[in-house]
């Protein structure tokens, strides 16, 4: 498994052997689970031809109800 390497300063290391002690983890698998959730943010393949694709009827906004008077406590 490769090793990467970075530098960072000291109150970001104490902050993220912190954090990672809360965790009940170790620094490197702290930091590695925080790379592996960063790289899985992309969109679903396919995720945006979908907009525009509706073939139902056409979402209908509920009337609003009328604005309630409240007692003024002060």
């Amino acid at each position: 498994m490769p090793q990467l390497h970075c530098y960072v300063s000291e109150d970001i290391a104490k902050r993220l052997q912190a954090k990672a002690e809360s965790a009940q983890l170790s620094l490197s698998k702290y930091l590695a689970l925080l790379v592996k959730r960063d790289l899985n943010h992309d969109w679903p393949e396919g995720y945006f031809e979908i907009f525009g694709q509706w073939q139902g009827d056409p979402p209908e906004r509920p009337t609003s109800d009328a604005w309630e008077e409240r007692l003024d406590w002060q």
